[in-house]
């Protein structure tokens, strides 16, 4: 099987798309948030790969054409931004504010966790990109000697805890504004929190792609100095 399917450059797309497509369905049919999408798509892959028995290398020959058009499509979260850009000039310092004390946070914490933990370096900044999107947190991982495939799973249960309990934290916390709302969502969970956070408003979608972006940047600098303290 692996070798018959090593010479379709498409497989890896195909079963991914169709993965990816099968949990989509069983979102929109259940109505719950705790059957996501992706979550659903890694079982069947999973699933798929087990039984039939094929290779890893043989499925990401293929599926790393989608990982191409990974940067590509947070680029496109800046849609909704510009269509909210009067909102973000009149609120732009408790943006910049909130952003920025997000990602201290997220390096913060995963700071004290490898304190405790007593992770060594490579462990330790392995977490370190953990709430930036996959096409930079991989980078950044990759750079700083860490665990890449670690990272992008850690990338991954950020996004989808994000999804999941975004609306209840802020309820939690009562966080009315949709400004700070977006900005929470988008400097902690990335582009799947990103998501839900469009789900959640038009406002809230728009400030959480800023983050993103913002959030990105920030985090290739600030996981450099932090590599430092370990």
């Amino acid at each position: 099987m692996n070798d018959l399917l090593a010479f379709s450059a498409y497989f890896g797309v195909a079963i991914s798309l169709v993965s990816y497509t099968a949990g989509c369905f069983i979102k929109e049919k259940t109505g719950s948030a705790v059957f996501n999408p992706l979550i659903i798509s890694v079982i069947i892959t999973i699933t798929f790969l087990s039984v039939f028995d094929i290779s890893y290398e043989t499925y990401y020959s293929g599926a790393r054409l989608l990982g191409f058009w990974l940067t590509p499509a947070t680029v496109c979260l800046a849609v909704p931004l510009y269509e909210k850009l009067s909102i973000l000039k009149k609120n732009f310092k408790a943006v910049s504010v909130g952003i920025v004390s997000g990602v201290l946070t997220s390096m913060l914490t995963i700071f004290l966790m490898a304190v405790i933990f007593r992770f060594d370096h490579a462990e330790y900044v392995t977490f370190l990109p953990k709430s930036v999107t996959t096409a930079i947190g991989v980078g950044v991982s990759a750079e700083l000697g860490g665990y890449e495939d670690i990272t992008t799973a850690s990338i991954i249960i950020t996004g989808v805890l994000g999804n999941l309990f975004a609306p209840l934290i802020c309820r939690l916390a009562r966080i009315t504004e949709p400004i700070a709302k977006g900005v929470a969502i988008g400097s902690s969970s990335h582009a799947m929190g990103t998501a839900r956070a469009m789900e959640m408003g038009e406002t809230e979608g728009a400030m959480s792609g800023l983050s993103i972006a913002v959030a990105g940047l920030l985090t290739v600098v600030g996981a450099t100095v932090f590599s430092k303290l370990i």
